[in-house]
């Protein structure tokens, strides 16, 4: 097997010069109420080699610049209806007005699944906890907004993932991950049925620096907590991105 090669990915350079800022983990971080929140839909329709999912290239400028990205961002004031709403839901509301507004696709928000929740390694620079939601595809035809993305594409995870580790397209770890996981799924039906079993999987997530880069941890890794006491376990659950292709592994304890 050939030795990974090093990465030009933006979204890297941008987590490493970060890195020396973040810190260990505290309870009150995977609910501050300072970080901004955002909401992701990924919407999917099936096709002859198994389900597609919908990204967006964003322009290149801002703060996932050059990035291919499941349509949404962050929430405002009016996807609220009140200060004591689950914060799920106005994530949800949110992820329908940026996917309307994106793509011009109108979606029903009890149509959405949740998926995924993910908290970034505290003291980073760019901290958004994000709701990331399924939902399969209506059937109309794309509008882009010029100023939200330069480009879309109908693909499969699969092909998406293997263009990354080629280094021909920018993905940032959350994208990566749900990409990941959506590729071994026959059909939309199965992606939406395993999430409504499964429930929401929460990324509280740790940075750090291994022996070939940067790599990110999440609960049930050995090393998550350094303040846990030391012991012999096999556990993984991280993210390697020092080089591509990125390297994913979770073995439970």
């Amino acid at each position: 097997m050939p030795e990974p090669t090093p990465t030009p990915d933006r979204a890297l350079r941008a987590l490493a010069d970060s890195m020396t800022d973040s810190r260990a983990r505290r309870p009150e971080d995977a609910s501050d109420p300072g970080i901004p929140v955002a909401a992701t839909v990924v919407i999917l329709r099936d096709a002859a080699r198994g389900p597609e999912v919908l990204l967006l290239e964003r322009p290149d400028r801002g703060s996932f610049a050059g990035a291919w990205v499941f349509p949404g961002g962050k929430l405002e004031v009016d996807d609220r209806l009140a200060e004591d709403e689950p914060e799920e839901d106005a994530a949800r509301r949110a992820g329908v007005r940026e996917t309307s507004e994106e793509s011009g696709l109108v979606l029903d928000p009890d149509a959405l699944v949740t998926i995924s929740c993910w908290d970034p390694p505290p003291g980073i620079a760019l901290r958004i906890r994000t709701w990331f939601f399924a939902v399969s595809a209506p059937d109309a035809p794309l509008a882009l907004a010029a100023e939200e993305a330069v480009a879309a594409e109908w693909v499969t995870p699969t092909d998406m993932l293997a263009r990354h580790g080629r280094g021909e397209v920018t993905l940032y770890p959350p994208t990566w991950v749900t990409l990941h996981d959506l590729a071994g799924h026959a059909d939309v039906s199965s992606v939406l049925a395993t999430a409504r079993l499964g429930g929401v999987r929460r990324f509280e997530t740790v940075a750090r620096r291994g022996a070939d880069g940067p790599l990110l941890l999440w609960d049930g890794d050995a090393e998550y907590d350094p303040d846990a006491a030391a012991e012999a376990s096999a556990a993984r659950h991280r993210l390697e991105i020092g080089a591509l292709p990125w390297r994913y592994t979770r073995i439970a304890r």
